[in-house]
């Protein structure tokens, strides 16, 4: 008898395996964040057409950002699964999501909610 076991797209890297996942939606993108440290992981769970690094890289800075309260200062990865490298030091921001002020010129999210009973929590940004 054969066994076959199924893995789930959002499975974390080994380097995340039981940390707290946040399920964030940024502009049609949507992550699962995990972060331990300086580091946050965000791996998208839904499917886009013809994916590219750039415009989601920089969603799933803003879902980091959002989730951990950091400033992410370099990003890593592909279109799937981008590791963000932070810096907690000097940030401003404490609670994560609800008190998300974007530090960027070139983004502004213009509305953050969590449906009730829901474990998404959606940010809408406009770049």
């Amino acid at each position: 008898m054969t066994c076959l076991m199924a893995v789930a797209c959002n499975t974390p890297t080994p380097h995340f395996r039981g940390a707290e996942v946040t399920r964030v939606s940024v502009q049609g993108s949507t992550f699962d964040i995990r972060h331990r440290g300086r580091l946050a992981e965000a791996i998208r769970v839904n499917s886009e057409y013809a994916p590219r690094l750039g415009p989601i890289g920089r969603r799933a800075e803003i879902a980091i950002e959002a989730v951990t309260g950091c400033d992410v200062i370099e990003i890593r990865g592909d279109a799937a699964l981008i590791l963000g490298i932070m810096d907690c030091r000097d940030s401003a921001r404490t609670a994560p999501l609800a008190s998300y002020v974007p530090l960027y010129q070139d983004c502004e999210v213009v509305d953050i909610w969590v449906p009730s009973g829901g474990s998404t929590g959606y940010l809408e940004a406009e770049c």
